[in-house]
């Protein structure tokens, strides 16, 4: 009897301690979480939208449900993290731990945003970034033909500097196998080459201290047809037995690395392609960005002799830069430069591509000029996105945009670089411009933001690699030391 009432005096009294957490001043919340009521909505038309993939990332990212209708208040959708300690420290989940969507809750509001610190600096335009899968390296391709890997685990450390072999103009794109012991990389050549990453060698220089071995994609049945092309984005597939690449002959190349030769040319875009890569982790899926303006999705199981795609989405009224996959073979995001990104669903996709493109009538290369102000608002009449998100410039390269990890934000958010130096975040279901990391003097070409960290890396023709993370100490950076570097002719 005395255990018993022993046991339930325990219970009060641990009670009444998250009673007192639930209101202690949690309410005045850190300015560095994200809050989509806070959010700024400014420079975005993406509105709520009620789909699918609102709801799935609201099951991976949204606290649970019991204790959200408990103690959500208002918004039932934000749920403090002092909270949800007290919650999971009184047994209210009926757990030990956090559920995925739960710990996606509570990483998902510790934004990236403090910063910036420095990761490297060369004369050159960093074009390339890209974190290995565990996130235990990092890689980054400049034009200066230097192509770096450095260790996440040892203080951002250089691991490996490759001296590009036989570039043409600058490194276009990289791309780390999934064991991370190979790295291909592409330049404005037929020539795609790989590097052991793997090896003890520290600098790369190519066929001198260690092997460039060049995968020659404009070879068919052994022989070399001469055709000249470059290769704007190479990707490995989630098995690393292929790599797909995308080029300015229009087409798309598959390549097989174990039996080391090109397997599949599709010719796919009447103008350049500029982004390609892998729906999913089964490789049978391929999306494709061009310059004529056109989504393109491509089952290999079902390619005939006519390489015709699966379907097209329609929508962007501009060439396509970059498109990125959600992993799931459903979803995915590209960035236009009619200044916009759009989240797609492939089973709004049509058959038929005819009038799908808007004849233009007006002259405008991205290259050098502004985006008219009075084409910024304008829709294509048969857009079949899902959502548009609008506020960052896409100008003078193939600025490129991504999901957030699905680790610590449950793919919550999409992010993307732009021509004014800043890398905008954006929240995927309401399209509020949730924060913006302004640290280059000039365009960010690429970011990515780590699989399982609060780090977000940025690379700008600037010269410089930019870490940005939240730190809870809340330490002052030190103040970045800009070098003057050599100019290149965009």
């Amino acid at each position: 009897m005395v255990s018993k009432l022993v046991t339930c005096l325990a219970l009060l009294l641990q009670f009444n301690i998250f009673l007192s957490y639930c209101t202690m001043t949690s309410s005045r919340r850190n300015t560095k979480f994200c809050d989509e009521a806070s959010g700024s909505s400014a420079g975005t038309s993406s509105e709520h939208f009620d789909h699918e993939i609102a709801q799935l990332t609201k099951l991976r990212s949204g606290p649970n449900e019991y204790i959200s209708k408990l103690f959500g208040g208002k918004n039932k959708d934000w749920i403090s993290p002092v909270k949800m300690l007290a919650a999971r420290e009184s047994n209210f989940f009926r757990k030990s731990k956090f559920s995925m969507a739960d710990g996606c809750h509570m990483l998902s509001r510790y934004l990236p945003v403090n910063g910036p610190y420095l990761v490297d600096q060369m004369e050159s335009c960093a074009y390339v970034s890209q974190f290995s899968s565990d996130g235990s390296l990092l890689v980054a391709g400049y034009q200066g033909s230097h192509i770096r890997v450095y260790n996440v685990e040892k203080g951002w450390k250089v691991q490996k500097d490759i001296l590009a072999r036989s570039l043409r103009w600058t490194v276009t794109d990289t791309s780390l196998s999934p064991d991370k012991r190979y790295l291909v990389y592409s330049s404005m050549s037929p020539i795609v080459h790989i590097v052991d990453v793997g090896s003890s060698v520290m600098e790369s220089l190519a066929n001198v201290t260690e092997i460039h071995e060049g995968l020659n994609l404009s070879i068919v049945d052994g022989e070399d047809n001469g055709d000249s092309f470059s290769v704007f984005s190479v990707k490995f597939s989630t098995d690393g037995r292929e790599i797909v690449a995308a080029s300015s002959d229009n087409s798309i190349y598959v390549y097989d690395l174990v039996a080391n030769k090109r397997t599949l040319r599709i010719h796919a875009h009447e103008e350049d392609v500029n982004t390609v890569c892998f729906a999913d982790e089964s490789g049978h899926l391929i999306y494709s960005g061009s310059d004529d303006n056109l989504c393109k999705v491509w089952d290999r199981r079902c390619l005939t002799s006519t390489c015709q795609p699966a379907g097209t989405l329609i929508g962007h009224l501009e060439g396509i830069t970059f498109i990125d996959s959600r992993g799931d073979g459903r979803y995915f995001i590209s960035n236009g430069k009619d200044q916009t990104i759009k989240l797609w669903d492939i089973r709004k996709m049509s058959s038929n591509s005819e009038c799908a493109t808007t004849p233009r009538n007006y002259d405008w290369d991205y290259r050098w000029m502004d985006y008219p102000e009075e084409l910024k608002k304008l829709r294509h009449p048969n857009d079949q996105s899902l959502a548009t998100y609008r506020g960052h410039s896409v100008l003078r390269t193939l600025i490129r945009c991504h999901f957030s990890p699905e680790y610590s934000t449950g793919q919550k958010y999409i992010y993307t670089g732009s021509n004014d130096g800043t890398v905008y975040i954006y929240d995927l279901v309401t399209g509020a411009l949730v924060s913006k990391l302004s640290h280059h003097e000039t365009t960010v070409r690429d970011c990515c933001w780590h699989p399982y960290l609060p780090i977000v890396i940025s690379s700008s023709w600037d010269g410089m690699v930019i870490r940005c993370e939240f730190r809870g100490d809340e330490v002052n950076p030190p103040p970045l030391k800009r070098r003057r570097r050599r100019r290149y002719l965009i």
